[in-house]
């Protein structure tokens, strides 16, 4: 938790946006797992984290415009809760901690919500993404599952995204130790991968600095020798020397901000002329994005020079061909880039995007339906204090392959027997964290190794 009264200030600047009404803040619960005693990792809702720094299950709040205070409410625990769980912080400490002073009981927020539907109140909420929460706005409001992200509050929405979006210098702070430890595990990956083991093994060493520096995953570990396929959670291959090993994992501290880095390397340990080439392209074609990033620069454009790098160099190869500004407005490059070259980072891993992409990477204008580019999660222009990925790569996905060969597909952009020869490639991508500063974007993060040099001499012990 930050001090008492930089929870006090983000819920006054917000409260000056709107003139009456209630602001609702539900956090999380407890989700069992296969039983209600046996539940999942708790997980606060991360707006609540931003705005009352609670991260205990079971507890709501309300910011009542009109009657200028601002509630929380939740149960202290029993004895028999205390038997299992050991002595916890009270109700009311936790409050405090926040800079709240006035609690009430769980069972109190129907009768509040109640009494402000009768007198017929503005009640404004945001879009939820838990059943647990989807009922209690059932119970709450009367609005249905299938119409509760319809009827969130648009104007709520925006307000939380302006000011999450930009990251306080403790917050900036905060996710650069997330990006240290991050830093550890790849690095802990990169020393230990050996032809003959498991992915599993190297998933659960990674898994262990993150417990282990006192937070958690900020997503499931992908550590996979089959990069081609871009989410991998299977962890059962064996490591074999001809392959190239994707690691995309991040740490999240104890405050829950995130961080999120993605490294590529050879199970052998020196790069093949083939791996060496796509590597390279793949690190060139991030350092030319990091190198025009400024504040005010559209996020978008610097996924398309992602694009148009990685077009370029692909063709350099023999694997595209033609006129590359048509190909890349059309999309054929991604055959082998069909995702966005990177999105928001903060107290989610893909920050705030339970409020909407749309809101969060577009500022309400309308997203690509294009192939590759509809995946693109950040396109507004940066400002100084946000915190985002950079994270370009190159792909063989033997499904997609056998598509778009079959029919014939950007045939005037793409050699599909080039390609062919790449099939059983898997794929490289390359992710760093990034601030915007007053003039220039900054990489957040001690030093790791990213060159090829770097990178085969860490895999050679050095």
């Amino acid at each position: 938790m930050f001090d008492a009264r930089t929870y006090v200030d983000r819920r006054e600047r917000l409260a000056r946006q709107f003139e009456s009404g209630l602001l609702l803040f539900l956090g999380n619960e407890d989700s069992p797992m296969n039983y209600a005693d046996n539940p999942y990792h708790f997980r606060q809702d991360s707006t609540f984290l931003y705005y009352f720094g609670i991260d205990r299950p079971g507890y709501t709040a309300i910011v009542d415009l009109d009657e200028g205070r601002t509630i929380v409410f939740a149960d202290d625990l029993t004895i028999d809760d205390v038997v299992w769980t050991g002595p916890q912080p009270a109700v009311a400490e936790l409050a405090d901690g926040g800079g709240v002073s006035v609690t009430a009981p769980a069972s109190a927020l129907e009768i509040y919500v109640a009494k402000a539907r009768r007198q017929a109140r503005t009640i404004r909420f945001l879009p939820p993404y838990r059943p647990e929460n989807r009922l209690r706005l059932l119970r709450l409001l009367g609005v249905g599952p299938d119409e509760q992200s319809a009827r969130a509050s648009v104007e709520l929405i925006r307000a939380i995204v302006e000011m999450r979006a930009v990251k306080s210098t403790a917050e900036v702070d905060e996710i650069e130790r997330a990006v240290d430890t991050s830093i550890d595990m790849h690095l802990a990956a990169m020393r230990m991968a050996r032809p003959g083991m498991k992915e599993a093994e190297i998933a659960a060493r990674v898994s262990e600095l993150a417990l282990a520096a006192g937070g958690q995953l900020s997503f499931p570990v992908i550590a996979t020798v089959h990069g081609e396929t871009l989410h991998n959670h299977d962890y059962s291959h064996t490591l074999d020397a001809g392959r190239v090993f994707l690691l995309d994992a991040g740490a999240e501290t104890a405050s829950h901000y995130a961080g999120d880095l993605t490294s590529a390397f050879p199970v052998a340990a020196a790069f093949s002329a083939g791996q060496r080439e796509i590597y390279q392209l793949v690190r060139d074609t991030q350092s030319a994005v990091i190198a025009a990033l400024r504040p005010g620069a559209p996020f978008r454009d610097m996924h398309l020079l992602a694009c148009r790098a990685l077009a370029q160099g692909l063709k350099d190869i023999g694997l595209m061909k033609g006129n590359l500004d048509d190909a890349v407005a059309q999309g054929a490059h991604a055959l082998f880039f069909p995702y966005g070259v990177g999105h928001m980072l903060g107290l989610d891993v893909h920050d705030m995007e339970d409020l909407g992409e749309i809101w969060v990477g577009y500022e309400g204008q309308p997203k690509s339906t294009q192939f590759g580019l509809k995946s693109l999660r950040l396109a507004r222009p940066l400002k100084t204090g946000f915190v985002f990925t950079v994270e370009p790569g190159v792909h063989f996905i033997p499904e997609l392959i056998d598509r778009w060969s079959g029919e014939s597909k950007f045939a005037e952009f793409i050699d599909y027997d080039g390609v062919a020869t790449y099939r059983d490639f898997g794929g490289i991508r390359l992710e760093d964290n990034l601030t915007v500063g007053a003039q220039s974007c900054r990489v957040l993060g001690k030093a790791r190794p990213r060159t090829i040099a770097e990178v085969e001499a860490v895999r050679a012990g050095g």
